[in-house]
């Protein structure tokens, strides 16, 4: 080991001098500090040399020194010995960062002969006070970096997409068109010539009961004789979906095109503040998922179909050039994606006529969760009801399965390699049979059962009855919240997927084929934390599948700490946004979609992004760990 070694002002270190300064100069947290400041720097900056296996930090080193690693690695451990980061070129180590006051420094060891440039402590001091934006940079809550690298994501200078940072209220133009569920159909449709609406919203004084538009009048009073003086109440919509005027108005776009619906009225709590319709979002905005939906449900064959859906990767390109957020994305892609499947089922009951029984096709996995991406394959499965009788009706569903299932393989959605799928006999069930394959997958729980059930927890409805879905959710939530053995193998599950400690040295990345050398940030980065969320959301019994949504549920009911839910929400985010901008730059080479990126295709201030979602995925994990002990199985 060498003593440290200051640099001097002699023109024999010049050249040393200016190598120091370009290579702090092209690495956070340095990019925040002016050229001046840079080229005073380098005179504060001492050289060390560590050996393989000389501890680190130095006992004898200032506690208030920053180390930078020129070359070399090395490895951090806690207090207990295991390893909580890999630190290599570029790196930086504050020996005073810790996580909270009760945690003890932290210190490791060189893995391999390593050089260390050492910044003095009233320098570093100094730099910090004189530039805002360089301190900013030292802050200890790896949550609070994660959010800063997130706004500045999605605020940085926009084109197109002005739907994506609407809210709702900035729609809503006029006062809400109220009626009495009393008002006769005659008056309401006389109200809404005057008011020139096509909808009405149906209240008791301030509290919404329904909604009747246009249509509903046509083919609820015209279309089946009713007279004119049926009162509304007889013919309205009750109990609509509606959005919060806080909502963003792409969110109100979404559940439309889910929901198959043209109005949503706008309330928080008992307010009621007014409606808005698909017209009002048309007009809005100049990225939208929705015509293509609306173009999928005109479409005839399955040619069709295929070309509206290559249209995706264009939708796709405008969204990441909007700076659209990870929900945002995902919601986007796995709109169109359920617009075909309806299509398909559509087009199936017309060749094979109505269904015999009632039943619901849902999505599960990446669909269900709303989180579909350019390269996700199929996941679904059909719940019927307990009327069905496989001797009776099974030639029906076999036959609609075998066709919709078919028709997303040639419209670009591809198989699931797993066999996931409503054509999959196992997974086209009645009610009852679902339930008692979620009684065996608590009960008599294994690493093979929990896989199955991960699947199977994020279901969502996409065409027919959700009353299916919602039955089977309501008997098998409370029951995986208590069960204790299920929910250890499921964190045992989430805790399969690893993340990567450091960069470059001993990195997690494919070790051959042609993503070698490259991270996967669908494996390291997000389905950890899909995982995480996932048994916190069911530790709490909630009814909701979207990541970042259980992230937020499992907080405000105390299965997750309300700090660890946004550290994860925040490194989804990032993870999230730096996979759609790799796959946007192949769609613009018309490479192959994956989701893999090389980690030196990263920019300096990425990869430590990159590096703190990691470690807050790292956290959450040992915290996981911590709190199930040896229930965990082996």
């Amino acid at each position: 080991m060498v003593r440290g070694r200051p640099l001097g002002y002699s023109r024999a270190v010049v050249s040393e001098l200016h190598d120091v300064r370009e290579f702090l100069a092209g690495r956070p947290p340095f990019v925040a500090l002016p050229g001046t400041a840079l080229d005073v720097l380098p005179r504060h900056v001492s050289v060390r040399y560590l050996r393989r296996g000389a501890s680190f930090p130095p006992a004898d080193a200032d506690p208030s020194v920053l180390y930078v690693l020129r070359k070399g690695a090395v490895e951090i451990r806690d207090a207990a010995g295991a390893l909580v980061e890999k630190l290599a070129e570029g790196d930086i180590f504050d020996p005073t960062a810790v996580d909270s006051e009760d945690e003890p420094p932290r210190g490791g060891a060189a893995s391999e002969d390593t050089l260390l440039y050492v910044i003095a402590g009233p320098a570093l001091a100094d730099l910090r006070r004189a530039h805002p934006a360089f301190d900013r940079s030292f802050d200890r809550a790896i949550v609070e970096r994660l959010r800063r690298a997130g706004e500045a994501a999605h605020d940085a200078p926009r084109t197109g997409g002005d739907l994506l940072h609407l809210r709702v209220r900035d729609l809503v133009s006029r006062r809400p068109v109220t009626a009495s569920p009393d008002l006769t159909v005659r008056e309401a449709a006389q109200l809404m010539t005057r008011e020139r609406v096509s909808s009405l919203l149906v209240a008791d004084g301030d509290v919404l009961r329904g909604i009747v538009t246009d249509r509903d009048l046509r083919s609820r009073c015209v279309a089946a004789g009713l007279p004119g003086d049926t009162p509304l109440r007889e013919v309205m919509t009750a109990a609509p979906v509606t959005v919060s005027r806080h909502a963003s108005a792409f969110e109100a776009l979404m559940t439309m095109s889910h929901r198959r619906i043209h109005h949503l009225p706008v309330v928080d709590g008992d307010q009621l503040h007014g409606l808005v319709s698909t017209h009002d979002l048309l007009r809005a905005q100049a990225t939208n998922p929705l015509y293509l939906a609306d173009r999928v449900g005109r479409c005839g064959s399955i040619e069709a179909l295929r070309e509206t859906v290559t249209e995706v990767r264009e939708l796709h390109l405008q969204l990441v050039a909007a700076h659209a957020t990870a929900r945002q994305l995902g919601q986007a892609v796995t709109s169109v994606c359920d617009a075909v499947t309806r299509r398909l089922i559509d087009l199936a009951i017309d060749q094979l006529g109505p269904p015999p029984v009632p039943f619901a096709w849902v999505a599960t996995g990446s669909q269900g969760r709303s989180e579909l991406t350019l390269c996700s394959d199929q996941d679904n499965a059909i719940l019927l009801d307990d009327a069905y009788s496989a001797t009776v009706h099974g030639e029906y569903f076999a036959a609609l399965s075998a066709r919709v299932n078919a028709g997303l393989h040639e419209a670009g959605y591809v198989r699931c390699p797993g066999n996931v799928m409503a054509s999959n006999p196992a997974w086209r069930q009645a009610l009852a049979a679902w339930q008692g394959y979620f009684r065996d997958w608590l009960q008599r729980t294994d690493r093979k059962t929990v896989t199955l059930a991960v699947n199977f927890l994020d279901l969502r409805g996409v065409w027919g009855d959700d009353g299916l879905r919602q039955q089977l959710m309501a008997a098998v939530l409370p029951e995986a919240a208590r069960a204790k053995v299920f929910l250890a193998y499921l964190a045992a599950h989430a805790l399969g997927n690893q993340p990567p400690l450091g960069f470059f040295r001993n990195f997690v990345v494919a070790r051959s084929g042609a993503h070698e050398g490259m991270v996967d940030l669908k494996k390291c980065g997000l389905l950890p934390i899909v995982d995480l969320a996932r048994v916190h959301s069911l530790a709490a019994g909630l009814d909701v599948v979207a990541t970042q949504q259980r992230l937020r549920e499992a907080a405000a009911h105390g299965s997750l700490t309300v700090e660890g839910a946004e550290l994860l929400d925040h490194a989804f985010e990032l993870v999230w946004t730096l996979r759609a901008r790799r796959q946007a730059e192949q769609l613009r080479r018309s490479e192959p979609v994956d989701n893999f990126v090389a980690p030196d295709a990263l920019t300096p201030m990425e990869r430590r992004h990159l590096k703190d979602a990691f470690a807050a995925i790292s956290t959450l994990q040992r915290a996981l760990s911590a709190a199930h002990g040896d229930r965990l199985p082996l």
